[in-house]
């Protein structure tokens, strides 16, 4: 499994394809006027707690307020708020917390009003972008992610990350951490901390020590609200929370994001440093070259296509996403309906975890797959599922298919779903749009397959357009169908056809429809 991370710059937004055996599985876009990352730290002013939501809307400069729950504000809230007073007048120099004297825990039940007012400084985190008409979710409980460890002031708690399995790693772990950890910070171990020795934990650490006393620096000057703790740039960010042994190239063609990337990686992973490639091309945009256009034109579809004419189809509502499951008409070459239905389910299950992370998906998900009437193909599918999901760094549930076949999956949201527009304004028809051109070779392509299946000779006849992109050029599509099929197809152009019109022919001129 090889792992590639493509990075593309314009003048608007930086774009981050990260791609898995060549295969799109994440597309993320960082906008120069993006101010309100997850992980964004703000000295803010409540602007007014409500005790009928147990929460307070905080103004961090967004054009709507944020949204701060009781449960959301950690139970050292006092302690923080005793802090940002003395270090906001100036009357505490020393941000270490060795020798802060903590304030009681707040009741981990208690009313809002009981412990914050209006126009009292705070420290928020964005816990959740602003998506649709909402402001940001925060969070006054902070954290500051490194690369191996999360460091929490304000607590004297140490967790290992759940996904190490081993109870001696975990032991092991613990006790260094324990071992190296200053007073008045909590620690949280990432999973990526398997394996690691004192000194490359111990380094993380110190980077994120740092990076809190020069916040701290800041609060006595900074205005309210201002951002006192900026999230790393998206591609450190990334490269932060998924880079692993697996990635065997990164590829930017920004030279000053190259020569970012490449520090952040030389701190991180030096020994990997070297895969780390500036592109350069006058000809081929770095997206084209590495086929990730193609892609997001054929990803992001309401109908989703997969191998062997099987396809989904997505559909949003306001209250949840809604996948069906379609085989499609398929040549069937298993035995029988049960098998072909646990076919075409796996295919998908793969698929819809591929989606979930593309789209950034989130909230509920039901999934419709084809029904299956042996109980054990339902636990082998659910079994399935769940490892392709396993990747998802994104916080997630899947329950049992239900006896109707249906699968609920939630995921945590915390930027706003990628919505691509892949249909574009249809030539033929004024008001009217259709599926962008590329999908219709996809499409061509798979439904050959299955003509050539049971015909020796197939005549293809498609508009003019279509016909000059499948048959010129060096080796031409048409030449690589007649070295994966040993089958020639001619084709023939057609005026009278619409843009995206085709249709098969035998040697007989009689129309095939499979």
């Amino acid at each position: 499994m090889n792992k590639e991370l493509i990075i593309r710059s314009s003048s608007e937004a930086v774009d981050f394809a990260l791609l898995k055996d060549g295969k799109l599985i994440e597309l993320h876009k960082e906008e120069e006027k993006s101010n309100f990352q997850v992980g964004d730290i703000f000295i803010a002013k409540i602007r007014k707690p409500v005790a009928g939501l147990n929460a307070a809307f905080v103004n961090v400069g967004f054009e709507k307020d944020a949204f701060l729950h009781y449960h959301d504000l950690g139970p050292n809230l006092s302690s923080q708020l005793k802090f940002i007073k003395l270090v906001s007048a100036g009357k505490l120099k020393d941000f270490s917390l060795k020798t802060f004297q903590f304030e009681k825990e707040i009741d981990k039940d208690g009313t809002i009003t009981d412990v914050i007012s209006a126009n009292q400084s705070i420290l928020v985190q964005v816990v959740k972008e602003p998506i649709s008409t909402k402001g940001p979710r925060i969070s006054a409980e902070l954290s500051l992610a490194g690369r191996f460890i999360v460091l929490v002031p304000f607590s004297d708690r140490v967790s290992i990350s759940q996904k190490i399995e081993d109870k001696k790693e975990k032991e092991r772990l613990k006790r260094l951490v324990q071992s190296i950890k200053p007073k008045g910070f909590g620690v949280i171990v990432r999973t990526v901390a398997e394996g690691k020795n004192t000194a490359e934990l111990e380094k993380d650490l110190q980077n994120l020590l740092s990076r809190w006393t020069a916040m701290c620096k800041k609060l006595p000057t900074a205005h309210h609200p201002s951002k006192v703790l900026g999230e790393l740039n998206r591609a450190s960010s990334i490269l932060r929370d998924v880079f692993n042994d697996t990635f065997s190239g990164i590829q930017i063609d920004d030279e000053e994001l190259f020569n970012q990337t490449k520090d952040y990686l030389q701190e991180i992973a030096p020994s990997k440093q070297s895969i780390v490639k500036f592109y350069q091309s006058n000809d081929t945009p770095i997206f084209e070259k590495y086929n990730i256009e193609r892609q997001i034109k054929t990803s992001f579809g309401k109908t989703v296509s997969m191998s062997k004419g099987a396809y989904l189809i997505i559909e949003h509502t306001e209250a949840l996403h809604v996948i069906d499951v379609n085989s499609g008409n398929r040549s069937n070459k298993a035995t029988n309906q049960e098998d072909t239905a646990m076919e075409v389910n796996m295919i998908a299950a793969a698929e819809i975890a591929r989606q979930l992370r593309l789209r950034d998906m989130g909230g509920i998900i039901v999934v419709d797959f084809i029904d299956m009437s042996n109980p054990e193909n339902r636990k082998v599918l659910f079994e399935f599922l769940r490892e392709e999901m396993s990747d998802d760094k994104a916080k997630h549930k899947i329950l049992p298919p239900s006896k109707f076949g249906l699968v609920q999956i939630t995921r945590q949201r915390v930027r706003p779903e990628v919505n691509i527009k892949t249909r574009e304004e249809d030539p033929n028809n004024e008001n009217g749009e259709i599926e962008a051109p590329i999908l219709i070779i996809d499409k061509i392509a798979s439904d050959l397959e299955r003509v050539l299946k049971n015909h020796k000779e197939v005549v293809l006849n498609v508009h003019p357009f279509v016909a000059a992109y499948l048959t010129k050029g060096f080796p031409s599509l048409r030449s690589k169908w007649f070295l994966e099929h040993k089958k020639w197809v001619k084709i023939i152009p057609r005026d009278a056809y619409t843009y995206l019109e085709y249709h098969f022919y035998d040697k007989k001129e009689n129309v095939i429809i499979e």
